[in-house]
């Protein structure tokens, strides 16, 4: 097949065998960051990469690193991967697995992912065969580096990806470790949805000489995703979410708590309603995480309740709505979590419950973004005081419509992909200024 056929610009650059299995999944036309990423990946260039999970990042870079796998036509050696791609959470690093087949399906390239979690034997069979791509999370990693199972030493391209989310985690020692092993010789892609002072130091010790790309996350979010904020008393929270779960037009719903355990009794509180709804948190088990993931994928739930940190790696298609449960203590948070109902070029909806003590939260979402949320002022659990409560005006939502050529797309489950797994490392004690910020409502914190 003509590899034009996928589309043009950078996509016209690749093999026919990778054209072909980009057109083969609905692509025609490269998203920001896939065109101007692939060219200088495809020269072989190290890249600092700025841009959120839902930008097109993972095909930015696994179609050079396919390229470059095919082109070489080295047979593979056990243990010894070519490729190494480090990933904060099982879910996301089963996401990056499922892409690796995709875009490799008219290839002969092998990868395998590795987490924790899970028994490591068949991890351990498939890595003792040979594979090109090894995808992995840090802590598995580095117990299969330790028992003998895995050998670094040959690794020629090294992507970790999500740094800021690694940091967040307390992986830092983990990813030194790593890099330690690693040949001095390499291709090395790094990416960060945020590049604060610890991400930026940390990037300048894995790469040398870099390309830049970086593609701000909250144009797609402002623009296709129809925002609104709700202000409750904390204590209706749980009424307010049964009030708007009867609007029909909640169809697949992703719901953001800051705690495990608020996330298990919000997944109750819907249950008993008839709500099909399930949790995953760090609290559940792989099957259990596996499980629930699926069922929301293909529509036997209509609710996943999710942690921030158990939610990275979730990419579904046609999610109608993100609620705000609790609201995000980082503003970027709140960037990446609307972003959940408008991917693939869809439009979404986002909702957010406020209550007093989370308004300066708020208040920092709202600058980060540049327009004030509109407020619903109309909904019976209404909260003046907390709507006042250590904040700046708010403005009343107006009636909004999307334009007429603005439709959601709607997505198979099939296309979707398979379910996700996440990681099962658990994080070390936070440092005093997080553990400050956790008393004030924040998240759990494990994965």
């Amino acid at each position: 097949m003509n590899n034009e056929k996928c589309g043009g610009g950078v996509f016209a650059r690749l093999l026919p065998e990778i054209g072909r299995a980009v057109s083969e999944a609905g692509y025609t036309t490269p998203s920001p960051i896939q065109e101007k990423s692939i060219p200088s990946l495809l020269e072989g260039r190290d890249m600092i990469g700025c841009a959120q999970t839902g930008t097109g990042k993972t095909a930015a870079f696994m179609l050079p690193i396919l390229q470059f796998l095919v082109k070489g036509k080295r047979r593979v050696v056990s243990k010894k991967p070519r490729v190494l791609i480090l990933a904060p959470t099982r879910e996301l690093a089963a996401q990056i697995g499922d892409s690796v087949a995709k875009y490799g399906a008219h290839t002969p390239i092998t990868h395998t992912v590795v987490f924790g979690g899970v028994g490591q034997n068949p991890q351990v069979r498939t890595i003792n065969r040979g594979v090109h791509v090894l995808v992995a999370t840090p802590g598995r990693l580095i117990d299969l580096v330790n028992q003998g199972h895995i050998d670094l030493s040959a690794v020629e391209i090294f992507v970790l990806d999500e740094a800021d989310r690694m940091l967040d985690m307390g992986f830092i020692h983990d990813i030194k470790k790593v890099i330690a092993k690693l040949p001095k010789k390499r291709q090395s892609l790094f990416y960060s949805a945020t590049m604060e002072a610890p991400v930026v130091k940390l990037s300048r010790s894995l790469i040398q000489n870099p390309v830049h790309v970086t593609i701000k996350a909250e144009q797609p979010a402002v623009e296709r995703i129809i925002q609104k904020v709700m202000f409750v008393d904390k204590k209706d929270k749980n009424k307010l979410i049964l009030d708007v779960f009867g609007n029909k037009e909640l169809d697949r719903v992703l719901v953001f708590t800051q705690m495990k355990h608020v996330a298990n009794r919000v997944c109750k509180t819907l249950e008993k309603q008839g709500i099909r709804a399930a949790a995953i948190h760090g609290n559940k088990g792989q099957t259990a995480r596996t499980r629930a993931l699926a069922d929301f994928k293909s529509g036997k739930v209509q609710a996943l309740v999710a942690t921030d940190i158990a939610a990275r790696g979730i990419d579904v298609n046609s999610i109608s709505h993100v609620i705000n449960y609790d609201m995000p203590i980082e503003p970027e948070t709140y960037i990446h979590r609307i972003g959940r109902t408008a991917r693939a070029g869809a439009d979404g909806d986002a909702i957010s419950f406020c209550s007093g003590p989370e308004r300066s939260y708020l208040n920092e979402i709202q600058k980060l973004i540049r327009i004030d949320i509109p407020v619903d002022l109309e909904h019976p659990f209404h909260c003046e005081q907390s709507m006042n409560a250590k904040g700046a005006s708010a403005k009343p939502a107006p009636k909004q419509q999307r334009p007429p050529s603005s439709r959601r797309k709607k997505t198979s489950a099939a296309a979707e992909g398979r379910s996700g797994q996440s990681s099962g490392k658990k994080r070390p004690p936070r440092s005093r200024k997080r553990q400050s910020r956790s008393r004030k409502g924040g998240s759990s914190g494990s994965v």
